[in-house]
């Protein structure tokens, strides 16, 4: 085993003894966490709370108004939890009167790091859990907003499991819609010796969901067959020309005929968000109120 693959094998350890030892958390720490300006500080705050829940959501009391008819769930990426990458936004949209919703899906109950497990799995827990939030607020539909993996998975979820009939709208910011190879990292792991058995065995292993995502993978050549989308269902996507986990960052696009692709890049040229922190950039956020009721969208721009 080469220099390269023994420090993979031994980032995959150490992950793997995270996981294990924040899958005792109390399941019962789900009341919500204070909002928080970037994702950084809102790990920091998830690694002694890591079932909070971020600011006004899952509140399952909570009814729907005929100005937002419409739930909106929240789909975290991979290795984050629901508090990590919504605890800005979901504040927002909690205050333009969304009744929100934000579930940990695909990891350890109680555990730091989400979204890691098996996608088709994950998103069957998601469907679950959109009836769920279908039943308690007596709506007929959801809107979903997701990051990375959960703008992806999503998708799943509205082709293999029946989801279509249920999902308003779905905004994926920066989603793996179409893969990605780590700016040539995936390639150059998989052109070692034995770097192939490396990715499927061991980090296949600890995150099935990392190796699904890869560019090319069996999981989402089938998943993009046949088309991108589904009828009746609105797309928007918000990528990033700086994504440095989705790349090429154009490989978050769809195609379809009710697609709308967006870049921060185009609301202002000096934006320099990255992949990780997309949840909190002020422009995506607007993007996504506008997605979400595009009656009352207005165009965001470098300061505002």
């Amino acid at each position: 085993m080469g220099p390269v693959a023994r420090a993979l094998t031994g980032l995959a350890l150490v992950t793997a003894t995270m996981i294990a030892t924040t899958s005792t958390a109390s399941a019962s720490e789900s009341a919500a966490g204070p909002a928080q300006p970037n994702i950084a500080s809102a790990a920091l705050y998830a690694l002694s709370h890591p079932t909070a829940s971020p600011p006004g959501s899952n509140d399952f009391s909570c009814k729907p108004t005929a100005a937002h008819p419409r739930p909106v769930v929240l789909s975290n990426g991979t290795g984050a939890n629901a508090y990590d990458d919504w605890a800005g936004l979901s504040g927002v949209l909690k205050r333009d009167g969304y009744c929100v919703f934000a579930p940990n899906l695909g990891g350890p109950e109680g555990g730091l790091f989400q979204a890691l497990g098996d996608i088709p799995t994950t998103a069957g827990q998601f469907g679950q859990y959109i009836d769920k939030v279908l039943a308690a607020t007596g709506a007929s539909k959801v809107d979903i907003v997701g990051h990375s993996q959960g703008g992806m998975m999503p998708r799943y979820y509205l082709r293999d499991l029946g989801g279509a009939s249920k999902v308003g709208t779905l905004v994926g910011l920066a989603p793996s819609n179409h893969g990605t190879d780590l700016n040539g990292l995936v390639t150059a792991v998989r052109s070692l010796p034995g770097g192939g058995d490396f990715a499927d065995g061991v980090i296949g292993v600890v995150c099935p969901a990392c190796v699904q995502q890869e560019v090319g993978s069996s999981f989402l050549t089938s998943l993009n067959s046949g088309g991108d989308t589904m009828p009746g269902v609105n797309y928007t996507v918000v990528a990033t020309r700086t994504d440095e986990v989705v790349t090429p960052y154009t490989s978050a696009y769809l195609s379809g005929s009710k697609v709308t692709n967006l870049r921060l890049q185009d609301y202002c040229l000096l934006d320099g968000t990255e992949h990780i922190n997309i949840t909190y950039d002020h422009i995506a956020i607007q993007l996504v109120r506008n997605a979400l009721d595009p009656a009352h969208a207005w165009t965001p721009n470098c300061l505002t």
